[in-house]
């Protein structure tokens, strides 16, 4: 007799069954696990020799159990408490290569934490290492001094050993990768147990005041209870043992060593130029960014030499270049700030917000303003004719015979923006009546020569002793061409620039006037205003 054909329908209804019994069944299990603190749910990884276990923990944990590579038992004997950096001396600097921290990226990255709702750190990697890693009279070490079995104690769920449960119960854990988000986490917890937060210099030394909790409610309109929740969020982790098994005190050492250096190593520094390229948040990268790729003068063309150059901060002397990515986000910032200062870090210390999309928009069109105005000037008008760039920025003694002109090197483009913007925002003057009187100037060869005494340049951004660009000078620069153009009336403002200029073109008591003459310092004087 046959039987009984299941419908279709109830066949279907009882595999959705078996699959949530067998869900329920799981999650019991996984409930049963994971509601102890001295257990993670991980996966287990392998590259080359190394395992490894993935999980999250939250930042609590983190600021709790995680410390410093440097506070690895090895270095105990090396290590500055204050500064959490390994001692380097002729018993340390074969051991590890660490780079030491950078204890005053703690509060931008506590910020960063606690005022960004988009805010997302990396996972760390972190070594486990278990008390008897560091006793070599413990029974873990076999009688050759081998490790019986791996510091790191794994709970395998799955038939072919790849998820698990790492056992967390007195291990010890050091960040070797991540040790900066590290430090960030320790300032946000700081803040959310202590209410404070204490900035500090490199070296730990603490600088300013305190930010306070008060501080970030104020200035990011975030509440007390958001921030208090951020101690429960999970952030990736993954962690090497300490020793794996089969292995010696000093293989596993080596291996350990081996891959905090490669971690570092593959870590590269972003340059300025870059990271001005990735900011989203600062409004004035933002701002050159547009400016960059959307003016005629900057923007990338067919059949000529790029114009902007995207990572280093300096232009080569024979570069073809005329500016770098990082100037234009000085020089937007020193043009806008006077129009837009809450862009700007506040006097707490707390960092910035990205501004609204409507004053974004505004201030890419007043920078822009401001490069339709330069590219009336002769000088990039003859760039436009053809003339190369480093015809124009090289000194008359180089192999170009260039012409020494100042808007072709940076620190010159980024004077002339910072006196523009004192004169356009906190002056009022029409920026159109400036750059009339900027034509004229320019046209008479006024930033040019910059390495002959008869430019208002020579000692200020030309070092006529070791003939080259002097970037210090920038500010003294700054505030001549914010006289040259009328901006400056007070009679205290004029004497005390007159005497900055003459110390400028001083040598032992002696001056250089604008003829090439040695003068007494007072006998220098202020150029002419332009009119």
């Amino acid at each position: 007799m046959n039987a009984p054909i299941t419908p279709p329908e109830d066949l279907a209804s009882q595999i959705l069954d078996q699959e949530k019994r067998e869900r329920d069944a799981i999650a019991f299990l996984l409930d049963k696990y994971l509601g102890r603190d001295d257990r993670l749910l991980v996966q287990k990884t392998q590259m080359g020799s190394t395992e490894a276990y993935i999980g999250s923990v939250n930042l609590e944990w983190l600021d709790s159990k995680v410390r410093f590579a440097s506070q690895l038992p090895l270095f105990r004997q090396k290590f500055d408490p204050q500064t959490n950096n390994v001692i380097r001396d002729e018993e340390t600097i074969d051991e590890i290569k660490q780079r030491p921290l950078d204890w005053s990226r703690q509060a931008p990255l506590a910020q960063y934490l606690a005022a960004r709702k988009t805010h997302k750190f990396p996972a760390l990697l972190v070594v486990q290492s278990l008390p008897w890693v560091d006793d070599p009279n413990a029974p873990e070490w076999d009688e050759s001094g081998r490790a019986r079995q791996s510091s790191a104690d794994f709970l395998p769920i799955d038939q072919n050993e790849n998820v698990g449960f790492l056992n967390l119960k007195n291990v010890s854990v050091f960040a070797l990768d991540g040790q900066h988000r590290l430090m960030g986490v320790q300032g946000l917890m700081s803040l959310i147990k202590t209410g404070r937060l204490q900035p500090f210099n490199k070296n730990k030394k603490a600088v300013g005041n305190a930010i306070t909790v008060d501080d970030l409610l104020e200035e990011y309109q975030i509440n007390l209870s958001y921030l208090q929740s951020l101690a429960k969020e999970k952030i990736g982790i993954e962690f090497i043992p300490a020793v794996v098994q089969g292995e010696t005190h000093q293989e596993a050492r080596w291996r350990v060593r081996s891959i905090f250096v490669h971690v570092n190593l593959m870590a590269v520094k972003l340059s300025h130029g870059q990271l001005a390229l990735l900011n989203e948040d600062d409004g004035f990268s933002i701002v050159a960014r547009k400016i960059s790729i959307s003016h005629p003068l900057l923007k990338e063309k067919s059949g000529r030499n790029p114009r902007v150059n995207w990572d280093s901060a300096t232009v080569a002397i024979n570069s073809t270049v005329l500016t770098t990515l990082q100037a234009l986000q000085d020089m937007s910032q020193r043009y806008l700030k006077h129009k837009f200062p809450h862009w700007l870090p506040s006097d707490k210390g707390l960092i910035a917000m990205r501004p609204e999309d409507a004053e974004l928009e505004e201030g890419i069109e007043l920078f822009q303003l401001l490069f339709d105005g330069l590219a009336t000037l002769p000088s990039y008008k003859r760039i436009d004719a053809g003339d190369e760039t480093f015809t124009l920025r090289q000194f008359s003694f180089e192999k170009g015979r260039g012409e020494g002109h100042i808007l072709f090197r940076p620190v010159g483009q980024v004077a002339l923006a910072q006196a523009l913007g004192i004169l356009v925002f906190k002056n009022n003057i029409s920026l159109k009546e400036i750059f009339r009187k900027l034509e004229k100037y320019d046209l008479d060869g006024g930033f040019s020569n910059m390495e002959f005494p008869d430019s208002l340049w020579y000692g200020i951004l030309y070092d006529p002793n070791k003939k080259r660009v002097l970037v210090s000078g920038r500010d003294l620069a700054t505030r001549l061409m914010v006289y040259i153009l009328g901006g400056i009336t007070d009679d205290y403002e004029k004497a005390h620039l007159r005497q900055e200029l003459a110390d400028a073109r001083s040598i032992e008591g002696k001056a250089i006037s604008f003829s090439g003459k040695f003068v007494k310092p007072r006998d220098v004087g202020l150029p002419p205003i332009l009119t």
